[in-house]
């Protein structure tokens, strides 16, 4: 039997995930390739590889969060990547855009999680990697491998080490009952849900608890903070029913709009996310959790055609 052959691996960054990117590559022990985004006075850009990649595996890390030049970038570079003879090209996307227009919820809408899959594949991309998909269904967007890496193996240790001594886990909202029953496995704890009724996108008109929450600990899981709203709201109404404390993990820290202002004046002890998007200010209720070692350990495996089931083992 013919031994296993490994082709040349070179990591790249985009201009949105330069600061992640390179934890990733210091974690997988080789340094970031030279990658430069030429720029002209209208806003129009155009990447190109500073270094041979002919016959290299390609690794494209970049967040497609707003605005939306980090797509465009992306995608740009795997173009560019497939035109100077690239072996196998991996669009590492660590926090996935547009996630949220997954279905038709309304006539005459867009489903932009699939419209930015067929954007990525008829650019060129051989795989794609991600982490926590708003939905796991859009894995199913695609007709080439996903590697849809689980958050839970960078939270779990974390809340672990808080030792808390009542803990239960929420869900924000009947959506993300499935992603908090999960979580809660980890711990063997109870789930209550916190069931909202919106007006409009980011305006929730009520908002009612299923669920006890008395003198428990509680960890509200999404996978997605935004302007906050839901969970400040949620975090005070659990207050309000007698919890001794609330706590949120979010692994996408979106943040937009006065969304930090919201999370400090806010009941909730502290709000842990990750860094697959860079804060745009630090706060001391914030707790960034660091993506790069699973990133780089999911790279590795692709590479050397090993297991990525291994990395969800908490």
């Amino acid at each position: 039997m013919m031994p296993l052959q490994f082709n040349p691996v070179k990591l790249f960054s985009g201009t949105g995930s330069r600061g992640l990117s390179l934890k990733i590559a210091e974690s997988y022990g080789r340094p970031l390739g030279d990658v430069t985004i030429h720029k002209f006075s209208d806003g129009e850009f155009q990447p190109s590889f500073d270094e041979s990649i002919r016959g290299c595996d390609v690794f494209l890390i970049q967040s497609t969060y707003q605005p939306s030049d980090n797509l465009m970038e992306l995608l740009l570079m795997v173009d560019a990547a497939k035109r100077a003879s690239a072996h196998y090209i991996t669009a590492v996307v660590p926090y996935y855009g547009l996630a949220r227009q997954d279905r038709k919820d309304k006539p005459r809408v867009a489903i932009g999680a699939k419209l930015v899959a067929n954007l990525l594949k008829s650019a060129g991309i051989h795989r794609i990697m991600t982490m926590d998909l708003h939905a796991a269904q859009i894995q199913g967007f695609f007709d080439i491998p996903v590697d849809h890496l689980d958050g839970s193996v960078i939270f779990v240790p974390y809340i672990k080490s808080l030792n808390l001594p009542n803990l239960t886990i929420a869900s924000p909202d009947m959506g993300g009952s499935y992603r908090a029953r999960t979580f809660a496995k980890f711990f063997n704890a109870e789930v209550i849900i916190c069931d909202k009724r919106r007006k409009r996108a980011n305006e929730i008109e009520s908002m009612s608890i299923i669920g006890d929450v008395t003198g428990q600990d509680v960890v509200l899981i999404d996978d997605i903070c935004d302007t906050a709203g839901t969970l400040s709201k949620a975090a005070a109404l659990i207050m309000e029913n007698g919890a001794a404390s609330v706590r949120a993990v979010c692994t996408h820290a979106v943040l937009s709009g006065k969304a930090i202002e919201t999370v400090e004046n806010s009941v909730l002890t502290e709000l842990i996310v990750t860094d697959t998007i860079p804060l745009k200010m630090e706060s001391p209720k914030i707790k960034v959790l660091s993506t790069a070692s699973l990133f780089a350990r999911a790279i590795a495996n692709v590479n050397e055609h090993g297991s990525i089931s291994d990395l969800f083992k908490v």
